[in-house]
């Protein structure tokens, strides 16, 4: 058996039954296993020690992010960490064989930093939101610019460029990601499974709400690095603020002219239609419908983003959970 070079840092906030079953899968995967909780209410750090696992509690008089917890949980390893860290949300599962596979994946490859797998949906039939949760987590195998929330880390390279930024409220790891490449460092999506994600995504204003975070993370990501050469999420931040605010608010002020102005309001089922028949993955008829209302959502957050630059307000529109 392979010397165990791998410590975990699991995060979460009120996770209940899926945080226990997130520990559990990490029993025997991992040397230490550190539990991050962001203010939880329902047990979840007795639940997390009674299980075995060294909690962080984060100082709840400080905005909770992802990022902070991620960091918190790293910084506990100081001094006695392992070469590899397993980074996991509390809503995930680890699949049994996943730390092996991406731990030999990074001793064969020492400029590699970052590996990840595949992410499931545990219900994607209970809702149209954890299926396209499922399709999102899809990403192509290869070399990548970026990771999601689970994925095994190389300590010296995250520990290089400094870990997390722990104000930014979403879109943490692609940002991270960005600072690794420009390091040299390399990101990958091994074609293997990974973990079991429970969204838990019923209700289209839960849809909703990550949409519009997922506009504030392209927009202060584009604010971050968009100049750079990577244009990192510029191109993400245009469509959203073009078909989310710039086309409806254009119709509007043409309705003034003439009603008849209405009717370019056809646009967005035509740009439906157009993106349906491109895809040819499953699901695509509702993949596309909410690809193109998603936009509206992904606008507002990165209107409010940069209304809250310009008050000189550093902190996002929602904390992390």
């Amino acid at each position: 058996m392979a010397e165990m070079r791998v410590d975990a840092v699991v995060i979460g906030r009120n996770e209940g039954q899926r945080l226990i079953d997130c520990l559990r899968s990490m029993q025997g995967a991992a040397r230490r296993v550190i539990y991050v909780d962001s203010g939880s209410t329902d047990g979840s750090v007795a639940a997390a020690e009674r299980l075995g696992a060294e909690v962080v509690a984060l100082d709840m008089s400080q905005p909770f992010t992802a990022a902070r917890a991620r960091n918190a949980g790293l910084a506990a390893l100081a001094g006695d960490g392992a070469e590899f860290v397993q980074l996991v949300d509390g809503d995930c599962v680890i699949d049994p064989g996943w730390i092996a596979t991406a731990q030999a994946f990074l001793v064969g490859h020492p400029k590699a930093a970052v590996a990840c797998g595949r992410r499931r949906e545990r219900h994607p039939e209970a809702s149209v939101y954890n299926r396209l949760c499922d399709r999102e987590w899809n990403t192509p195998v290869g070399e990548a610019t970026a990771c999601g929330g689970d994925a095994l880390v190389r300590r010296q390279a995250l520990a290089e460029v400094g870990g997390f930024r722990d104000d930014l409220i979403a879109g943490e790891e692609p940002e991270m990601c960005l600072r690794l490449r420009r390091a040299g460092w390399s990101i990958w999506r091994l074609d293997a499974e990974m973990t079991l994600h429970d969204a838990q995504i019923l209700r289209f204003g839960q849809w909703w709400r990550r949409s519009r975070r997922a506009g504030h993370a392209f927009a202060e990501g584009a604010h971050l690095h968009g100049a750079g050469p990577e244009r990192h999420w510029v191109q993400e931040t245009r469509r959203a603020l073009l078909w989310g605010a710039g086309l409806p608010l254009a119709i509007l002020l043409l309705m003034l002219i003439t009603p008849w102005a209405a009717l370019l309001a056809l646009i967005y089922p035509a740009q439906v239609l157009r993106l349906a028949l491109r895809d040819r993955g499953p699901n695509r008829w509702e993949t596309a419908l909410f690809t193109v209302l998603g936009k509206f959502a992904e606008a507002q957050g990165a209107l409010e983003f940069h209304l809250r630059r310009l008050r000189g307000q550093r902190r996002g529109i929602m904390e992390y959970k």
